[in-house]
């Protein structure tokens, strides 16, 4: 019997504590799909969620993240053209300069009000969620 199980993944939101309004970080991805996202990846075998997201943090903006909370868990089977992962996404905070590193093309500093619009995968779902949760403290709803 042969399973097929979603992939696990992880994204970080990150906001830059040490500038005014509290921007985020989204990279531009070097590989398909291409456009924004926010920083994330895949979790690696024997690798626990946080540890992962520090991880891609790490490699796709150099910078060291504080995790401050699990957000939500996005796992709507088609978020990723390529194959169905489920992605458990974290609130983080960061200081510094961040680099491009890993599979950012490049990467940029947004206020929450200037998002681009060609955000990758579920993207502008999430970052639609922690705005309403940044402004009201109001948590995603379910489905």
């Amino acid at each position: 019997m042969t399973y097929r199980n979603p992939a696990p993944t992880v994204d970080l939101v990150i906001e830059l504590s040490d500038r005014p309004n509290r921007p985020i970080i989204l990279i531009e991805r070097l590989n398909p799909p291409l456009g924004w996202a926010l920083p994330g990846g895949f979790v690696d075998y024997g690798e626990s969620v946080e540890t992962a997201a520090i991880r891609e943090a790490k490699e796709e903006i150099g910078l060291d993240v504080e995790l401050i909370e699990q957000f939500h868990v996005y796992s709507d089977p088609y978020r990723d053209s390529r194959q169905h992962t489920i992605s458990i996404v974290f609130l983080a905070t960061a200081r510094g300069e961040a680099i491009a590193g890993d599979d950012a093309k490049n990467l940029q500093i947004f206020d929450l009000s200037e998002l681009p619009t060609n955000l990758c995968f579920d993207h502008d779902r999430i970052l639609k969620d922690y705005q309403l949760y940044r402004n009201y403290q109001i948590r995603p709803r379910l489905g």
